[in-house]
C-alpha cells in the first residue's frame, strides 16, 4: 500500500515543485498559480492562503508532474 498523502500548504507545494525543476509560469487571477517544466508539464496550484490543499486535489497535481507518493515525500 502507497504512503498517504499529507494535508500542506499551498508554499510547501510551490517549494517542493521548484525542487523538480517547475517554476512559476504566470498566475491567473489571484488563486491559482500556473507552474511550468523545461519538458512541457504544466500545473495549476490553487493559492488559499491559511487553507491546506485538499488531498483529492494534491493528488490530481501529482498526477500531471507524473511524480509518486512516495518520491513527492522525499521532496518534502
Amino acid at each position: 500500500m502507497g504512503i498517504k498523502l499529507p494535508m500542506i500548504k499551498d508554499s510547501e507545494l510551490i517549494r517542493a515543485l521548484k525542487k523538480l525543476g517547475f517554476f512559476e509560469h504566470r498566475q491567473s487571477g489571484t488563486s491559482h498559480l500556473v507552474m511550468k517544466h523545461a519538458d512541457g508539464r504544466r500545473v495549476v496550484v490553487p493559492i488559499h492562503p491559511g487553507q491546506d490543499i485538499p488531498r483529492g486535489t494534491l493528488k490530481g497535481i501529482l498526477r500531471d508532474c507524473n511524480i509518486t507518493n512516495e518520491k513527492f515525500h522525499e521532496l518534502l
